[in-house]
């Protein structure tokens, strides 16, 4: 088990920016390639924008934006490797959840990075902007020194985002009831290998009550 710590915006200095990974219909209950509890966790997300959303310095989205990822895609995939068909470029299911495009709305300071067009992308840090900047070049444009990190899946896009982050020196955390593994056993390897890594891994409450609570993944 990992050490849970409960944190705010509040009671860290410094330029920091809110990542939000993949927060898309394709990953939900619904979609191409669902993971449980995927719609519950962009409601969440969006509470969470539109309490604290204005206290980032910046906040960045990133989605699957595949084209023609070649060999990412499978008839049938290995679900390691090879993946079905999901995220396709264009189509509504690419799109941000619209349980969060409202949230983001109403934030100063939002920008959009896509990934994978061409390939597989699972790190938010491969993802560019419309004038091809990178995600590392859009922090560090901003001041940011660090990410707080939300999104779906905990145990895939998440924690590589988080892993990337950390390797090019961001604070980085990641809120454990934003986000939601695409297994319990999945997201267990992926908090420990982030933990390891120096990810802080935290609830995004704070009061007495929420932080008994545990975070849903389902």
């Amino acid at each position: 088990m990992t050490e849970e710590v409960a944190m705010t915006t509040e009671q860290r200095d410094g330029p920091r920016a809110l990542i939000v990974v993949d927060v898309q219909p394709t990953f939900c209950e619904g979609g191409e390639l669902p993971v449980v509890g995927g719609n519950a966790v962009a409601t969440r997300i969006a509470e969470y924008l539109r309490e604290r959303g204005e206290r980032y310095d910046l906040v960045i989205t990133t989605q699957d934006w595949h084209v023609d990822p070649g060999s990412h895609f499978s008839d049938q995939p290995d679900f390691i490797d090879t993946w079905p068909p999901h995220g396709i470029a264009g189509t509504p299911n690419a799109e941000l959840h619209p349980a969060i495009t409202p949230a983001l709305a109403g934030l100063p300071r939002v920008r959009s990075l896509r990934k994978g067009s061409n390939g597989a992308a699972y790190s938010g840090f491969e993802a560019t902007d419309e004038t091809g900047r990178s995600l590392d070049a859009v922090l560090r444009e901003a001041g940011v020194e660090a990410v707080d990190i939300c999104g779906i899946a905990e145990s895939h896009c998440v924690k590589a985002t988080a892993l990337d982050a950390v390797r090019r020196g961001y604070q980085t955390t990641v809120y454990r009831d934003l986000t939601v593994p695409v297994s319990e056993e999945l997201g267990e390897r992926a908090r420990a290998e982030m933990a390891a890594a120096g990810v802080q891994l935290v609830w995004s409450h704070t009061s007495a009550e929420d932080d008994s609570r545990p975070a849903t993944t389902s």
